[in-house]
């Protein structure tokens, strides 16, 4: 990974590299999605509009916001490597990645949904109608109910290099508690098993966050 992602890489190449990673991410999950919804498949293939609209929901929804995720954590990722001289991997990155994409990934979907209103005539042309929509719909994303759910898992794309990264740097020379936890656990599986349940809490604070737009937006009616 270190090859396609390094801090001195230029700008355009890194993005294509981030942009080659996200399709790979999203495309399957699409067709996993796709293929999992009963009569979806079948409805796309024979209705020309409902197949553009498709296509333009995840070209101009879905692909902004896993690559903009993505490139968040590839980027951490690369600092972290150019780091790994002066010492350990420093924890920190992951705690600024996983509050950031949460809020990247809330943000994004409100301004795209937002610009639908009007470019698009989406959600009857009404913004505020679009607004409203985003809290449950990524609340039910980690259920993979709804396509935002396939924009979530594929911005796992980038989180897990970045925390399989961090806790092997830490559990090989890092002196806190999480590298003493990692050690503790059997064979080499410690920075796995640990990166794996941070990328999990990265879904499930996704998931608090919405519903806390949710209630705060029941509460104000």
């Amino acid at each position: 990974m270190e090859r396609y992602f390094a801090i001195d890489m230029p700008f355009w190449r890194f993005a294509r590299n981030t942009l080659v990673v996200s399709c790979l991410g999203l495309f399957p999950l699409l067709l996993l999605f796709i293929l999992r919804t009963p009569g979806f498949g079948a409805h796309l293939l024979n209705s020309g509009p409902a197949l553009s609209r498709f296509l333009r929901q995840v070209i101009t929804n879905g692909l902004p916001v896993v690559f903009a995720v993505n490139y968040l954590s590839f980027f951490l990722y690369a600092a972290g490597n150019a780091r790994r001289t002066d010492g350990p991997v420093p924890m920190r990155l992951v705690l600024i990645d996983l509050p950031a994409r949460v809020v990247l990934f809330i943000v994004l979907h409100a301004v795209i949904y937002f610009l639908s209103a009007d470019w698009f005539g989406s959600f009857g042309g009404d913004h505020w109608q679009a607004l409203t929509v985003v809290g449950p719909t990524l609340v039910r994303s980690a259920l993979f109910e709804n396509i935002s759910g396939v924009y979530l898992y594929a911005t796992l794309v980038g989180a897990l290099p970045l925390y399989v990264s961090v806790m092997q740097s830490q559990s090989a020379h890092g002196t806190g508690f999480a590298a003493k936890l990692m050690r503790r656990m059997p064979g080499r599986a410690g920075p796995i098993i640990l990166a794996l349940l941070m990328v999990a809490l990265s879904v499930v604070v996704l998931t608090a966050a919405a519903a806390v737009i949710v209630l705060l937006q029941s509460a104000s009616v």
